[in-house]
Order: C-alpha cells, then sequence, then structure tokens
C-alpha cells in the first residue's frame, strides 16, 4: 500500500463514521466554503450532532460543541474575567475560541438558551462575520475557516422557546428526519456491531414505535437508543431485556403506556 493510501485510510480512521441519506454532505461543504451558517432541524436522536463530528473532521476543522440549556448565557459563549492566583484573567468562551481558531462551532439546541444568546450570533451570521466582546473591546473578525452551526427540534417547539423570523432567515436550513428502514438497519449493525439481519427487527419496532408519536409518547425512538438496544444485544443481554432498557422505559414512565408499548413490540417482533 502507497504512503497516499495509507494516509487515507488513517484518515477515514479519524472521520466519525455517518452515513448520508441524501445531499446534506454536500450541502454543508458548500456553506462551509462560502462562509453561511447552517441550521439543523429534526427529531432528538436522528444524528444531527453525528452529521456535525463528521464534516468538521472531513474538512479538518477544529469542533467546538454546546449542548444549548435554559440557564445558557451569551458570557458562557463569548467568555468572562476569572480570578487566577490572586489576577483577574480573561477566558474565551468556546464561541469566541471557534473564531479565533476557524473552528466549527455547533450550538446544539440553540433554542434551549436564553434569548441574549441569540443576539451575540447575529454579527457572525450575516456579511459581517463578527463577534464583538464588549468586556474586552475586542472586535473579532471571523476567519473563512470559522463554520456556526446551530440546531433545534421542531416537535419541541412552542411559543416561548423557537427562533425568531430575523434569527432563522440569516440560516441556511437542512431538515433532517430517521433514516429510511434499510438504511438505519446499516447505521445501526456499525454502530453497534451486531448483524444487519438482527438489526431488522429492532428498525421495524423503532417504526411501530414512532408511529405512536403525538398520541401516547410525545417523541418516538431514536436512532441513537436503536443503537444502545443493538450495543445490549450483541454484549449477550437477551432481546426482551435490551428492548425494555433501552426502547420503552426510556420513552415513558407511565405504567399504562408502558404495557402497551410492550405489547406494540411483541407484535412487531412477532
Amino acid at each position: 500500500m502507497t504512503r497516499s493510501a495509507l494516509k487515507a485510510v488513517a484518515d477515514d480512521l479519524d472521520v466519525p463514521y455517518y452515513k448520508a441519506v441524501g445531499d446534506e454532505c454536500e450541502l454543508f461543504e458548500h456553506a462551509f466554503r462560502h462562509r453561511l451558517p447552517l441550521l439543523l432541524k429534526g427529531p432528538t436522536g436522528c444524528g444531527k450532532t453525528r452529521f456535525v463530528s463528521h464534516m468538521a473532521a472531513r474538512l479538518g476543522r477544529p469542533l467546538y460543541t454546546v449542548s444549548c440549556h435554559d440557564d445558557l448565557t451569551a458570557a458562557d459563549l463569548t467568555g468572562r474575567y476569572l480570578l487566577k492566583g490572586g489576577d483577574t484573567v480573561w477566558a474565551d468562551g468556546p464561541l469566541t475560541r471557534a473564531v479565533r481558531e476557524g473552528a466549527v462551532c455547533y450550538l446544539d439546541e440553540v433554542v434551549e438558551a436564553r434569548k441574549d444568546v441569540t443576539v451575540v450570533l447575529h454579527p457572525l451570521t450575516d456579511d459581517r462575520r463578527l463577534l464583538p466582546l464588549d468586556r474586552t473591546g475586542e472586535l473579532l473578525e471571523a476567519p473563512d475557516d470559522f463554520m456556526l452551526v446551530v440546531s433545534y427540534n421542531p416537535g419541541y417547539q412552542n411559543v416561548l422557546k423557537t427562533l425568531k423570523p430575523s434569527t432563522r432567515q440569516r440560516f441556511l436550513a437542512i431538515e433532517f428526519d430517521f433514516p429510511a428502514p434499510e438504511d438505519e438497519a446499516v447505521i445501526v449493525a456499525r454502530e453497534s456491531g451486531l448483524p444487519e439481519g438482527r438489526v431488522a427487527p429492532l428498525v421495524r419496532l423503532a417504526g411501530a414505535l414512532r408511529a405512536l408519536k403525538g398520541q401516547d409518547l410525545e417523541e418516538g425512538v431514536s436512532t441513537r437508543l436503536l443503537v444502545y438496544c443493538a450495543t445490549l444485544i450483541r454484549s449477550g443481554v437477551k432481546p426482551e431485556r435490551a428492548i425494555r432498557t433501552a426502547l420503552i422505559e426510556p420513552l415513558t414512565d407511565d405504567a399504562d403506556v408502558r404495557q402497551a408499548l410492550l405489547r406494540v413490540a411483541d407484535i412487531a417482533l412477532g
């Protein structure tokens, strides 16, 4: 094997596995090359975070991932002064580090963050590509290699937690969903090590459970949970126990609903 071929293999090993189901990889690359921010929409556990990790590695860029929550402030992203050895020193936040380094910054579930966060993002998501740091007096200009990616789950939207139209229209947007059954079986088998023939019934069960979303369930089974279930089975856990632990219990605390889901599992698996 040539040196270049060995390098290609090594590079592939460093890239997190992701199976494309459309043109999302090409769209990400176009957005990166043209310095455009990107919004990913889709249900929990459908592969958005893995997709960003895959693309950042594929493009050779560092990745800063922030899981947004109710208490996340603009200062958590940009930075703050801290006491260190009796001195007050400035510590960059993940967004600031990403801008300085020309990295990919991924804000997962951005609608969960406080409203002042989106204000900070605005000058980074237009042709200025600037990050003002009011506390230090700096005005950082994002280099060409910097990219901002955000995501959210439209299924959890409500009046209080949504992106304003003025913010949404600053981003390109790609909609994600769970993969087609044949693709999902390949993904779960690859991630868990369980043969595809044994994964296929789990994927069918996931489809049956997802069909109940909006009835007794707020959310359907994620691809992530399918991987967990298959991993348990591969390690020797009985399928019935693995299904209950990974695909039923995480979905509901209601005993009646849980029993109904177990009956669905019995029917789906024959």
